[in-house]
C-alpha cells in the first residue's frame, strides 16, 4: 500500500522577494523530506506582512500533513513570523521561560537585551525546536514547524524535528537520457506514465557538448513498477530508432 505524506514550505522574507538574499533552504529541505518519505508538494515565498503570514499559514496547514516556515524569527522589528503564527492559531504570544533560559545560558543574563528577548517570545502551547548553533529556538505548533532563515541554523533545527514527523512511502527514481529534442518523445512518455498509477516521469532538456538532449526521470514508490516502466521506455525509444543512455546527463 502506498502511503503519501505531503508537506508545504513557506519562505518568509522581503529580502528573498527583492533578490537581495538568495534562498538556500529550499533544496536542502526538499532533499531532507524526500529521504523521510515526505513529498514537498508546494512552496510559497511571501513578504514580511502579518496578514499574509496569517492567511498563508492557515490555508496550508489545513491542506498538508506538515508545514515548514523559514525566516522572520530573529531579534529585529521586521521579524514578525512568531507573532503572526500565534494569531493564525488564535493563541497569545508569550515569553517562554525555557527559551529565555536557553538564551541566557548562551549569552549570559546581562547580555539578554530587549531585542534578544524577542527571540524568546513563543506562541502559547508550542514546543521548542532546538538550535545548537546560536541557542535561539524555533517552535512547533500543531503541524507547523517554524524555523530560522539562516541556512546553518535552519539545518541544525531539522535535527530536532526529524523524530517528530512520520514519513510515507519513499520515492525511488531512475533515469535515461537522449541526445534528441524532448518533443519527439512526448507521446511515448505520456503513454508509459499512464500505465502505472503511482509513476511520474519528468522530462528535463539540456545542452551538452554542443548537442541538445533531454533526461527522462522516472519516479515511483513501487520499485517493481519503476523497473517495468523503465524497461518499457527503453524499448519504446529503441523502436523509434533512437539511442538512450542510462542515468541523467551530468
Amino acid at each position: 500500500m502506498v502511503k503519501k505524506v505531503k508537506a508545504a514550505l513557506i519562505i518568509i522574507g522581503d529580502e528573498i522577494l527583492s533578490g537581495r538574499t538568495k534562498d538556500a533552504n529550499l533544496n536542502h529541505i526538499a532533499l531532507w523530506l524526500g529521504r523521510l518519505g515526505i513529498i514537498l508538494d508546494e512552496v510559497r515565498v511571501i513578504p514580511d506582512i502579518g496578514v499574509r503570514i496569517i492567511d498563508t499559514v492557515n490555508e496550508v496547514r489545513r491542506s498538508f500533513d506538515y508545514v515548514f516556515t523559514t525566516g522572520g524569527i530573529g531579534p529585529t522589528h521586521d521579524d514578525i513570523t512568531a507573532e503572526n503564527v500565534a494569531k493564525a492559531f488564535g493563541v497569545p504570544l508569550l515569553l517562554n521561560q525555557e527559551a529565555k533560559k536557553l538564551l541566557e545560558d548562551n549569552l549570559g543574563q546581562g547580555n539578554l537585551s530587549k531585542a534578544r528577548l524577542r527571540m524568546a517570545m513563543i506562541p502559547q502551547g508550542a514546543s521548542l525546536i532546538k538550535n545548537p548553533v546560536s541557542s535561539a529556538p524555533g517552535f512547533m505548533l500543531g503541524n507547523v514547524f517554524v524555523m530560522a532563515g539562516i541556512p546553518i541554523i535552519m539545518q541544525s533545527m531539522l535535527l530536532d524535528i526529524e523524530h517528530r514527523i512520520s514519513g510515507g512511502s519513499k520515492i525511488i527514481s531512475k533515469a535515461v537520457h537522449v541526445f534528441e529534442g524532448e518533443s519527439l518523445f512526448a507521446e511515448i512518455l505520456s503513454e508509459v506514465e499512464d500505465r502505472f498509477e503511482h509513476l511520474s516521469i519528468g522530462s528535463y532538456p539540456f545542452y551538452k557538448g554542443g548537442k541538445y538532449g533531454a533526461s527522462f526521470v522516472l519516479r515511483s514508490p513501487i520499485e517493481k513498477d519503476l523497473d517495468r516502466a523503465l524497461e518499457d521506455l527503453k524499448a519504446r525509444i529503441i523502436e523509434r530508432g533512437s539511442v538512450f543512455y542510462d542515468g541523467e546527463a551530468l
